[in-house]
């Protein structure tokens, strides 16, 4: 009866709140690429994720998701580290993030 009330006072309120995604904010342009900032809340704080995205050559949208472990309070700031971040990568791996993970060639066949 204990671990009921318990959990009813700490463990629904948690599973409710935790990866809940929130909107995605306004794209930002960088380099060719179109940078989403769309965190996950959890528990009131902001983990770093969104999207990375950037048209291909035969027309189709090539797209990344890109989550980091940042946990931040407010929404703005996470916002803003999630550009600075999703910068960052671009600069350092380009349209290679686009590739199959090659740790998962098998998972396709």
């Amino acid at each position: 009866m204990l671990k009921k009330i318990l959990s009813g006072l700490f463990g629904s309120g948690r599973q409710a709140e935790s990866g809940a995604t929130t909107k995605a904010a306004e794209p930002v342009e960088y380099k060719g690429y179109e940078i989403v900032s769309q965190p996950d809340n959890q528990s009131g704080q902001y983990r770093v994720s969104g999207w990375i995205r950037k048209a291909g050559a035969s027309g189709e949208t090539l797209e990344h998701r890109f989550e980091r472990s940042d946990m931040l309070p407010g929404r703005d700031a996470c916002d803003t580290m999630m550009v600075t971040k999703a910068q960052r990568y671009i600069d350092e791996v380009g349209d290679a993030m686009f590739k199959p993970d090659p740790r998962r060639a098998g998972d396709s066949e």
